[in-house]
């Protein structure tokens, strides 16, 4: 089966077990129509670039999956209907890097950053 990343923001209103509950449910449509989560992360409340839906903070989450196209389109549809999510994003990938996120990693073991020019 093909694999998947997804971000989706929710409303900063939202206490953290909410945000948190919607990955497992959005994780159970997907079970339910034959895919699977392989990986969650919740990256907590961040700020936002702009303005969304008069919002400037909102709960961050991740989800690496492993689901057919027609598990991912109902999954999408009904994140695009709940009135608690803001933002979604899906990015087909070929294969699930080991490890933790970019976002979860400590400032130290990234890096990959060039040094500061003065």
């Amino acid at each position: 089966m093909p694999l998947y990343e997804h971000v989706f923001i929710s409303r900063q209103d939202l206490s953290n077990a909410q945000a948190e509950s919607l990955v497992e449910h959005f994780g159970t449509v997907l079970a339910d129509n034959g895919g699977s989560v392989v990986e969650s992360e919740y990256w907590g409340v961040k700020t936002m670039a702009y303005k969304i839906n008069k919002n400037r903070k909102g709960h961050y989450a991740f989800l690496k999956t492993d689901a057919p196209a027609a598990a991912v389109q109902e999954m999408e549809r009904l994140m695009r209907l709940h009135d608690d999510v803001m933002r979604v994003l899906t990015i087909k990938v070929d294969a699930h890097p080991e490890g933790p996120s970019v976002q979860m990693q400590k400032r130290d073991e990234r890096g990959d950053r060039r040094e500061r020019r003065n």
